[in-house]
C-alpha cells in the first residue's frame, strides 16, 4: 500500500481536506491518504515539500511563491481558498497597549522565516508607514509558542488567523489591536514534482474531490455546526468566518488575479523578480 502524504495547518480552512482523507477514496488503487497536521505554518510546509517529507501541502500563496523563487521545485496545482486571509494583529493580553498607534517599536513574533506571520508583517508595515529596516522578528514556532512568549507582557505583535486565535482573545491571553487581510487568494495546493510524476492523474483527481467537498460544504446547513465541533469554535464565529471565506470549487485560475498578486509581492519586497505563472503552475488536463 502506497501512502500519499498531505500536510496542512490544523485549522478550519482544511475541513474539506480532512473529510476527503477520512473517506480514503483511493484504497482500491492501493493508495492510502495520510493527513499531517503542521502547526508551524507555511514556512515549515515549504521545507517539508523541499525535503520530501510530504507530497502535497496547503500553503499560503505568498509563502510558496517566495520559496519557489528561492528554488523550491514544487508546483501550484490549484487554489484551496480564493478569499483573502484575515489576519488578526495580536499582542499580549497583559500589555497596556490598546491600538497600533501606541506602539513604539515594531517587533513581531513569527512561526518561522518565510511563513505568513513573517511576510504579512511587511504588508502591515507598508500600510502603517513603518520603516522596513525597523522591523524585528522573533521565531516562536507556532501559536502555542506565541502564547508562551506573550506571558512576559511585551507588546510584540503576532499575526495569525483571527478566528483561530479568538478563544485566546476571549480568555484575555491575547489582545487583538487590529486586522489586516492578505492582498491575494490565501491558500494554494502545492505538490512536489516527484509526487506529480509518481501519482500522475490521481493527484488531480484528489484535488477535484476536495473541490467537490468544498462546494458541498458551502451549501450545506450542517457546515457551521460541524466546523464548530471539530475545531472547538463558537458557531457564531464560524458563521462569520464562512461569510468571509470562499473555498475554491474548481481548478480554474484567474491569471490576471495571479499576476496582480505577484506584482503586489514585488512592491512589498516579498519577491525579488517577476515570476512567470507557467513556471510554477501544473493544473493537469487544462
Amino acid at each position: 500500500m502506497k501512502k500519499l502524504r498531505i500536510t496542512g495547518v490544523p485549522e478550519h480552512f482544511n475541513f474539506p481536506w480532512k473529510n476527503v482523507v477520512a473517506r480514503q477514496p483511493f484504497l482500491e488503487n492501493g493508495i492510502e491518504l495520510i493527513w499531517i497536521d503542521e502547526s508551524r505554518g507555511s514556512g515549515q510546509m515549504n521545507k517539508a515539500l523541499r525535503e520530501n517529507e510530504t507530497d502535497l501541502a496547503i500553503v499560503l500563496t505568498e509563502s510558496f511563491l517566495q520559496d519557489f523563487e528561492a528554488g523550491n521545485p514544487s508546483k501550484l496545482i490549484g487554489f484551496h481558498v480564493l478569499s483573502p486571509l484575515i489576519w488578526g494583529i495580536h499582542i499580549s493580553g497583559k500589555s497596556k497597549v490598546t491600538n497600533l498607534h501606541d506602539l513604539h517599536s515594531y517587533d513581531f513574533l513569527i512561526s518561522r522565516p518565510g511563513s505568513g506571520s513573517n511576510l504579512m508583517g511587511y504588508v502591515l508595515a507598508q500600510r502603517e508607514g513603518w520603516p522596513e529596516n525597523q522591523l524585528n522578528f522573533k521565531i516562536v514556532s507556532n501559536l502555542q509558542g506565541a502564547l508562551k512568549e506573550m506571558e512576559n507582557g511585551k507588546a510584540e505583535m503576532f499575526l495569525w488567523e483571527k478566528y483561530t486565535t479568538k478563544p485566546y482573545v476571549d480568555s484575555g491571553d491575547m489582545k487583538r489591536i487590529g486586522e489586516i487581510p492578505s492582498p491575494w487568494p490565501c491558500f494554494g495546493i502545492i505538490a512536489t514534482s516527484k509526487a506529480i510524476q509518481e501519482y500522475a492523474t490521481l493527484i488531480y483527481d484528489l484535488r477535484d474531490l476536495v473541490y467537490q467537498e468544498s462546494k458541498r460544504l458551502q451549501s450545506s446547513p450542517e457546515t457551521t455546526k460541524s466546523i464548530a465541533e471539530n475545531y472547538q469554535l463558537e458557531q457564531e464565529d464560524v458563521e462569520s468566518w464562512l461569510g468571509q471565506t470562499k473555498w475554491a470549487t474548481n481548478s480554474e485560475i484567474n491569471l490576471e488575479v495571479l499576476k496582480n498578486s505577484i506584482n503586489r509581492m514585488l512592491e512589498l519586497g516579498i519577491l525579488k523578480k517577476n515570476l512567470n505563472p507557467q513556471d510554477f503552475l501544473s493544473l493537469g488536463g487544462l
